[in-house]
Formats: C-alpha cells, sequence, structure tokens
C-alpha cells in the first residue's frame, strides 16, 4: 500500500516567530481556512492564553470537514498540580481537535535549562499526556531538542519518547529545536527510534538554520517518519522552517507516498504563496523551488531552444502541475528559441520569421546595452516588442508631469516630508489635470495617475505595488557619480493577474520611475481589455 504522509502546519504558531511578522485575528482565520482548502491535516493554529490573537481564535474556529485545528502548549513545570495548571486548562478549554505539548528530550536541557531532576520530568511527560488526553479526540508530543539530545545521551532521549506514549500521545514528533542536525544524521536517528517504537507514529520538525529544512524532512520520512511539520514558505524563527510548498510538491511528484493534499490540489500551491507573501506584505522569493516566478524560467538561448522541442528536456516537472508557467526570458543572452517562444506566447505569430526575429533580437541587445534589462521586467519587454512591430498599445498619453518635494516643520514642531504630484494626462479626446499628495514621490504620481485615470478605468484600482527597486547604471570613468543613469524596476500584482515586472531609465530617478508606472498601466490595461473582448 502507498504510504501516507500526514501534513502538519505550524504557519500560524512557529511562521508567527518570524521576524517582522505579525498575524491579526483576520490573518489566522484567512490563512487558516486557505490551508483548510489545500487539504492539510493537522493546523496548528497557536497557543490559546498566551496572547489575545490566539485566545480570539479559538474562541470561534473556521469549520472544516477535514483538517484538524490544534492547539500549542508545554509540559508543566515539575511538581505543580496538572488539574491546577492554567496553560494545560487554556488547551482543554478550547475544545480542539487536537493538542501538541512540547517537551524537552534532551538530559543537557533538562539539567541545565530546566535544573529539574531527570527522572521527575520524565514522570510530568508522562502525566501531561494522561491528562491532556482525557479531555481531547487526539494528543501529540514535540520532542524538543530531540537530535541534539539523541547524541548527547541516547537513553534519556527515548526514554522522554517512552513516557509521552505511554501517557497516551498518539504521535511523537522529533524536533531539530537548533537547525543544526545534517540530512545524513536526522535519517539515521529515525531510523533508529522506528526500530525502538515500531507501533507509533513519528514525525519530524525540521528547522532551516543549514539550509536543509526540506532535504531533513524527506529524509525522515524515508526512515520511517509519517508526519512532516512545517510552515508556507518557510516562514519561521532564525532561518525558518521547512517548506511545505516545497514539500507538497516533492512528496506528491518525486516519491511514491501521498499526502492529504493530492497531487491534484498542487496547481493551488503558487497562488497560495503568492497570496501568503501579499497578504503579510513579503516579498516573494522569485528563485524559490516549484512556486517561485523564475522557477521555470529560460533565460541561455539552448535552454529555450529546448524547451520549445520537448519542455522535459530542461524542466524536472511540468509548471502548471504546481499552478505556475513557462517563463522565457528575452535579454542579450537570448536566440531565435527564445525569441520565437515569445512571440507565440504573445500571440504574434504573423512576425515569426528569421529576418525579423534577428532585427528584433539586434534591437533588444542595443536597447539593454544603454542599460536597460528585462530579465524582470516582462512587461516593459511586452510594450517594447509590441511597439517593434507598430503594433501601439496606450490607453493614456503624458502631456506634462512635475513633482514638488516639501520638508518643514509643522506648528507641533514636527518634520514632515511629502511629495506632491501635478500631471496631465490625454485619454481619447479629454485631457485631465491631476493633483494629489504621496509619501514620497513615486507614491505621489501613483495617486495622481490613479486619480485621472479611475474615471474612465476603474479596474486599475486593483493594481497593487509590491515591490521598487533603485539601481545605480556605473557612469564613464571620466565623470562624476551624481550623473548616473538610474534604473527604476517596479514589481505590480492584482486579484485578477500575476505578478509583472516593469523597467524606467533615465538620469532622472522621478522620471524613471514614471516610465516603469506607465509601462505597469498600460500592459494591465491592454490584458484586461484582451480578455475582455
Amino acid at each position: 500500500m502507498t504510504k501516507r504522509i500526514y501534513i502538519y502546519d505550524t504557519t500560524l504558531r512557529d511562521g508567527a516567530q518570524t521576524q517582522g511578522i505579525d498575524f491579526t485575528h483576520s490573518d489566522k482565520i484567512s490563512i487558516y481556512e486557505d490551508l483548510a482548502n489545500l487539504g492539510i491535516d493537522y493546523i496548528e493554529a497557536g497557543w490559546p492564553g498566551a496572547n489575545p490573537t490566539d485566545t480570539q481564535f479559538f474562541e470561534n474556529i473556521p469549520p472544516s470537514s477535514h483538517s484538524r485545528s490544534v492547539a500549542f502548549g508545554m509540559t508543566p513545570q515539575v511538581g505543580r498540580s496538572l488539574a491546577n495548571d492554567p496553560m494545560l486548562a487554556n488547551l482543554i478549554n478550547v475544545k480542539p481537535d487536537a493538542i501538541t505539548l512540547v517537551g524537552k528530550s534532551s538530559l543537557q536541557q533538562v539539567e541545565n535549562a530546566l535544573s529539574a531532576d531527570p527522572q521527575d520530568y520524565l514522570n510530568t511527560i508522562k502525566d501531561s499526556f494522561h491528562h491532556t488526553q482525557q479531555h481531547v479526540p487526539e494528543t501529540l508530543f514535540d520532542a524538543e531538542h530531540f537530535f541534539d539530545g539523541f547524541k548527547y545521551n541516547k537513553e534519556y532521549a527515548l526514554n522522554a519518547l517512552r513516557h509521552a506514549i505511554e501517557g497516551g500521545a498518539k504521535w511523537i514528533v522529533l524536533c531539530d529545536t537548533n537547525g543544526g542536525t545534517l540530512t545524513h544524521e536526522v535519517a539515521e536517528i529515525v531510523a533508529n527510534v522506528a526500530e525502538a517504537f515500531p507501533n507509533t507514529q513519528i514525525g519530524i520538525h525540521a528547522h532551516n538554520d543549514t539550509g536543509q529544512g526540506v532535504a531533513i524532512s524527506m529524509a525522515a520520512i524515508e526512515n520511517g517518519a509519517s508526519m512532516i511539520q512545517g510552515t508556507i514558505n518557510g516562514l519561521g524563527e532564525r532561518c525558518g522552517n521547512a517548506n511545505l510548498t516545497t514539500l507538497l510538491a516533492n512528496i506528491n511528484l518525486k516519491t511514491s507516498f501521498s499526502t492529504g493534499p493530492s497531487a491534484q490540489h498542487l496547481h493551488k500551491l503558487s497562488s497560495l504563496s503568492q497570496k501568503f507573501n501579499e497578504q503579510l506584505s513579503l516579498a516573494p522569493n522569485p528563485y524559490a523551488p516549484y512556486v517561485g516566478a523564475s522557477a521555470f524560467a529560460h533565460k541561455g538561448g539552448l535552454h529555450a531552444s529546448g524547451v520549445a522541442k520537448s519542455p522535459d528536456l530542461y524542466e524536472h516537472v511540468k509548471p502548471e502541475r504546481v499552478g505556475n508557467k513557462r517563463k522565457v526570458i528575452v535579454s542579450d543572452q537570448a536566440g531565435r528559441a527564445s525569441m520565437r517562444v515569445r512571440l507565440e506566447e504573445m500571440e504574434l505569430t504573423q512576425h515569426i520569421n528569421n529576418q525579423s526575429i534577428d532585427k528584433l533580437l539586434n534591437a533588444v541587445k542595443q536597447y539593454e546595452a544603454k542599460g536597460y534589462s528585462f530579465d524582470d521586467s516582462d512587461a516593459s519587454l511586452d510594450i517594447y516588442i509590441r511597439n517593434f512591430f507598430g503594433e501601439v498599445y496606450s490607453f493614456f498619453k503624458l502631456i506634462r508631469f512635475r513633482v514638488i518635494d516639501d520638508h518643514r516643520i509643522n506648528a507641533r514642531g514636527q518634520t514632515v516630508v511629502e511629495s506632491e504630484a501635478t500631471m496631465l494626462l490625454q485619454v481619447g479626446e479629454q485631457t485631465i489635470h491631476s493633483v494629489a499628495i504621496g509619501k514620497g514621490p513615486l507614491n505621489a504620481l501613483d495617486n495622481a495617475m490613479r486619480k485621472a485615470l479611475a474615471s474612465f478605468y476603474g479596474i486599475i484600482n486593483h493594481i497593487r505595488l509590491e515591490d521598487y527597486k533603485v539601481r545605480i547604471i556605473p557612469p564613464p570613468r571620466n565623470s562624476v557619480g551624481t550623473d548616473a543613469v538610474v534604473r527604476v524596476h517596479i514589481t505590480c500584482s492584482s486579484d485578477i493577474r500575476p505578478q509583472w515586472g516593469t523597467i524606467g531609465l533615465s538620469y532622472n530617478i522621478i522620471d524613471a520611475s514614471f516610465q516603469a508606472l506607465s509601462d505597469s498601466y498600460n500592459f494591465f490595461l491592454f490584458h484586461h481589455h484582451t480578455q475582455k473582448s
């Protein structure tokens, strides 16, 4: 039979320990529902009683027919009455589907960090599970510092697991708390645990401090574990947790194992990863396996030529299986094959001939020699190619704009810095004058453009600015640094279209920003208009 691997998501608890992340109540509800819709088996939603947000969440847990809600806590201090322990009471009272208790499985940690008697602590583990398993359908033991503890004193680490099992824990989860254990060590130790407890369900909780969180998790299930814990996009303390987005694809597409989220669910992965980043205002990792914008990007002419003939020559899976898409990058490294694929994607097949492609390639390479870069600016390249073939599209025309920066001290003695953009745009036969305030020049320009265009194209309110990057193109040696060319790259997204990138180049940073912003609006409006028609 196919071995079933259970997926335990700890994004809402361990992921909340990421520096700069602070989940609101609505964030937790939305993320929980997305995870449940994906088919995650266990969703660890937080630590009730530890903070108001987690407590509020457990007061009204979103219903799910298959995902089990998990409340997280810890084994009480040695000698404390379990029946009167407020932390255990909080866990039990919120009535989750399961409770996870974390306890130390390292003799070194028990003696040095807790200053507790080792045997008394083992008894506390056993008694804690005996108490909680009477009140909830399922309990899990997070064996903290297990791998370091196993290497320090194997007998005590195994005894900690044994006491949890004797107390009624259904799962024993081996935690690489410090994240320093290597893959071959995990494989050997998990196999040892599986042999010692043949009738017990084993899980793995890996951190990514050595960059091996996914590899460690894969090694664990190959050697006896049947549960993987991790987070969406690998969020977590320090270097993060094992990335469930990668693991779900690996398990379903690369092994004979199965998970609750089956291969048929994987088409949701890329959009889930993107939505998660947008919701938390995180910059996406374009190089993330499977779901990154560059995961199936081909820049070299040889690669593009091979992919055009047969995608599996340079792709290990079909991007559609994980909800992603192939991207052929056109740049100064590109050949005819790359450009041919790009023209096919743009439905400009009438221009696919060697003479036209050679002229276009030469023009692109000359354009990039000036400082442009289309690697991450697919939308600007789209516009450039259409303009090159005379298929110009423009939903508005700039007549002029002006940006004024104001730095002043207000009546309260506070420093105020703001920008004001004045803009004249032409839409059809109409001229629109727009003035807007912003927190900076780009924000002021964006506000003025939206204000001018909203009555014509209300759909632009769906556009979100995701990233804004500025790079200085080094000036010639005989010039001063301040006369360098500035390259601006903007990444945008919307609810109705995935991310797209645009570029602007100028001696003036505000002018370069406007070029990129203008391209972004025109690209979005063109493709929205095309889809409607």
